[in-house]
This record gives C-alpha cells, structure tokens and sequence, in this order.
C-alpha cells in the first residue's frame, strides 16, 4: 500500500531543488567577478554623437558616429602595426639569446629560460616551452610559433638547435627589416591619405570664412543633412579602403 508521504517528500524535493544562480545572485555572491560597463568606452562613443546631435541635427549626430568609428579603426589599425612591428623584434631578440647561449654550450631548456630574462614581454611562452621541452610534451607557443617550430624541427630529427634556430633568427631579423623599411615606405602614402581626409574640413572653414555659409547649408536644411551624413560615409570608406590597400603587406 502506498502512503501519502511518498508523494509528499517528493514534492518537497523538487520544491527544495536548488536552482541556477541569477546574474544579481552571481554579483552578490561573487562581487569580484562583477563589472561594470566601462564608462569611458561608452562616453568616447557616444559623447561625439551627442555634440554633434545638438549642434547640426540628426545629420550631424549621424556624421559624427561615422567619422568617430573611422578615427578608431584608424587607431587600432596602428597600434596592430605598431604592435606587429615590436612582437618582431622581441622573436629576433629571443632568438638571437638563445643561439648565443646555446653555442657557449648550455642546454636548450637553459637558453629558453636565459631569453626569457632578457625580452620579459615574451616570457611566458619562452617558460612555456621551457617547461613543456622539460616534460618532453608537445611545444607550443602563441607568440613564438617559428621558435616553437624550429625546436620541434631539432628535436625530431636530431638537427643541431644552434644551426636551425640560426636560419630561424636569420629569417626573423629578415622580416623585421622589411616590416620597417615596408612601414617606413607607407608613410608617405598615409600622410597623403590623412591630408585629403582632412580636406573636406579645411574647405568648410575656408568656405565659412569667405562668407559662402556651409555650415548653415549643411545643419539648417534637409538636403544639407543628407549631404553630410553622405560625406562622413565617403569619408569613412575612403580610410577604410586605404587600410586596405596598405595592409595587404603582412609580417608573417
């Protein structure tokens, strides 16, 4: 015979049941893993538009969203240069350590972890592969894939290290010099290109200096709205197919 206090503990089973934490929960429980929206990123978006919203109209908030997302593809399309450019140098400088250390007879592991001491920005995947050629595992390195490559090369062929990570900083310190003398090659181009961005500008200032008003034409009328929002949008394409066109020429 069944009883009445079968179904009854079930039932306050499930009613007990634990269940998922809400994202209010997680913060209160957990206040170090909660963030909050970073006010500047939102700001440095959003503050231009808003300038622009009460000074031109929807156009010229529209225009100002545009061209600040130009200015900041713009920006992060140096700094990736900047950056490539610079993780180059540091690989050559790796490199260049460790064949040094190797001839003056030191074990690879010792090298690994002597160029680690040297170029501190590469040191955890030079300690990674230290460790990892220790425990005789798989070397892997996100940032020294041609270090990672050149060791597992030595390793499974029995290749001397000292001579395979030679050519390795060879061609490394090779690359660097064409990355520089590329960059430094592109600059003329880039200045011509930031130049004629900037031309739209000087013309509205030029124009609102000699009396003809574009300001007022652009802020105060339908078709001037138009036309602005149209330049901001050539003016964006016109960046973008420049950072197209120069970064074609990669490092790797």
């Amino acid at each position: 015979m069944i009883t009445p206090w079968f179904p009854l503990c079930a039932g306050a089973a499930l009613a007990c049941w634990p269940a998922a934490p809400t994202r209010l929960q997680a913060a209160v429980e957990h206040p170090a893993t909660f963030r909050l929206p970073d006010v500047w990123a939102v700001l440095r978006w959003l503050l231009p538009a808003a300038l622009a919203g009460v000074l031109a109209g929807l156009g010229g908030a529209i225009a100002a969203g545009v061209l600040t997302l130009a200015w900041h593809q713009e920006r992060k399309a140096h700094r990736r240069a900047a950056k490539d450019i610079e993780l180059a140098a540091h690989t050559a400088t790796a490199l260049r350590t460790m064949v040094a250390e190797l001839r003056s007879g030191a074990h690879p592991v010792t090298a690994a972890e002597a160029a680690a001491e040297v170029v501190p920005a590469l040191a955890d995947d030079l300690r990674a592969l230290a460790t990892s050629a220790r425990l005789d595992g798989e070397l892997k390195a996100p940032a020294l894939p041609e270090l990672a490559t050149a060791w597992t090369l030595a390793k499974r062929h029995g290749l001397p290290m000292a001579e395979v990570l030679q050519a390795t900083r060879s061609d490394a310190e090779a690359t660097l010099t064409f990355a520089r003398r590329t960059r430094a090659k592109l600059a003329g181009p880039q200045a011509s290109a930031a130049v004629l961005t900037g031309l739209p500008a000087l013309c509205l200032v030029l124009g609102q200096a000699m009396g003809a008003s574009p300001l007022e034409v652009l802020t105060g009328s339908t078709p001037g709205q138009v036309l602005l929002v149209v330049g901001s949008v050539l003016l964006w394409a016109g960046t973008a197919w420049c950072r197209a066109l120069t970064g074609r020429v990669k490092l790797r």
